[in-house]
């Protein structure tokens, strides 16, 4: 028993050490004994074992910036990868980002329309497929994925994914099957609120909001009291569904005058004269600043307003410290963000205002790819000693061959987290 109790003790604090250059840099061993609080033998041979693991790896510090004897830094490795996928109505969005926060490989693949399940699974079986062959050097873990609607908690049974006409869907299953990867999925905007709590704007706060503005419509995810907030299973925080107006116009579920039926990436591509498929957030943000049209101001004047009726509901209700807008909503932002303000202040409680800032998410497009990541990682993360079938010290490849062809598609690659 007492063998057991110092196994389970190593074990949390290789997971606390790799949690903390996962998500905080890397890091002296210095640091990790003062952020520890363990002493520097046990710092030294929990590092040793996370070394021979291939988790972090050992750097020599810069001897022209330190006084002293310099400390050995702590990093994680470039070559642990998670599998990032996030499908849309237009679009399958398929990323590679390593245990250190680079992102190897961005892929987004357009759709001619909403894909099915089985659609879905193949294109992005094919896409794993190519990313083995160009990673063929690296640990792939497993597959996260970001799903624009309800998943159920407890097993990633996709429940109910409207725009995409998914309901019931083993999603997991499926894709796990067709690739040889373990495979867990969460909703989009709840791992998009996660991504910007561990990398982005939200580092540090114990209050944040996060919404997501999609081709699929708008959801939300919420950290509250430093705690993530999901739900009994793991429905909290659809926004997209909180009504703002006495239109007859409906979202998603069917329901009129939501926030999703009044603000949506259709309405601005279209007063913009833009083809969805061919249209990310980044250039749809350049195109509404640079648009002189009338009936384009007038237009996400008009969304900016009803977007400000559910923020105000935000804050009164839930005290938050930060709102983050990603997706189309960052956009939205950019083009006016003192509207927005004004319109919040003028429907929220002066001492909670006063409290929160809006900002859009910092991590652009790559947030929602961090996050699906993130969901892969936590197995590792919380057990550092898990068998991966490799003890050779060797970049194990932890999937079978794939008989599906790749498609073609574009590709971007590099991008560190911060």
């Amino acid at each position: 028993m007492q063998g057991n109790n110092h196994d389970d003790v190593r074990r949390h604090n290789l997971s606390i050490i790799l949690r903390l250059v996962h998500r905080g840099g890397a890091a002296s061993r210095a640091q990790l004994t003062r952020l520890t609080g363990l002493n520097r033998s046990t710092i030294g041979a929990l590092v040793a074992e996370l070394v021979e693991r291939g988790l972090v790896e050992e750097r020599t510090p810069d001897p022209t910036k330190l006084a002293g004897r310099p400390s050995p830094i702590v990093a994680a490795s470039d070559r642990i990868v998670a599998i990032a996928v996030n499908p849309e109505i237009d679009a399958i969005t398929v990323g590679a980002v390593a245990l250190s926060g680079v992102v190897h490989r961005l892929i987004r693949y357009a759709t001619p329309s909403s894909p099915s399940i089985a659609e879905a699974v193949t294109i992005t079986a094919g896409i794993v497929a190519k990313l083995k062959r160009d990673l063929g050097e690296y640990s792939i873990i497993g597959i996260g994925v970001a799903v624009p609607g309800l998943v159920r908690a407890s097993d990633g049974l996709v429940r109910h994914a409207p725009h995409l006409g998914w309901v019931d869907e083993p999603l997991c299953d499926l894709l796990a099957a067709a690739t040889g990867l373990p495979v867990v999925a969460a909703n989009d905007a709840s791992l998009g609120v996660t991504a910007e709590r561990y990398f982005g704007s939200g580092q540090g706060l114990t209050d944040l909001v996060y919404l997501n503005g999609g081709s699929s419509g708008i959801g939300g995810g919420l950290v509250i009291g430093g705690v993530a907030a999901g739900g009994q299973a793991g429905y909290a925080g659809e926004f997209g569904h909180t009504r703002v107006s006495d239109g007859i116009d409906t979202d998603s579920a069917g329901i009129a005058g939501t926030l999703e039926a009044e603000v949506t990436r259709h309405a601005l591509l279209a007063a913009l004269g833009l083809q969805a498929g061919e249209t990310d957030a980044d250039t749809l943000e350049r195109a509404l600043l640079a648009s002189d049209s009338l009936i384009v101001r007038n237009l996400v004047n008009r969304q900016l307003d009803f977007l400000a009726i559910a923020l105000a509901s935000a804050v009164n209700m839930l005290n938050p410290q930060l709102i983050v807008l990603g997706g189309f909503l960052a956009a939205l932002h950019a083009v006016d963000p003192e509207r927005l303000n004004v319109a919040v202040a003028a429907l929220t409680l002066p001492a909670a205002f006063a409290e929160v800032s809006i900002a859009p998410a910092v991590l652009g497009s790559n947030l929602l790819m961090i996050g699906a990541a993130e969901l892969a990682f936590e197995a590792l993360l919380v057990d550092p000693q898990q068998d991966r079938g490799n003890t050779t010290g060797l970049p194990l490849l932890g999937f079978r061959a794939a008989d599906t062809a790749a498609p073609t598609f574009s590709t971007s690659q590099g991008h560190p987290l911060s």
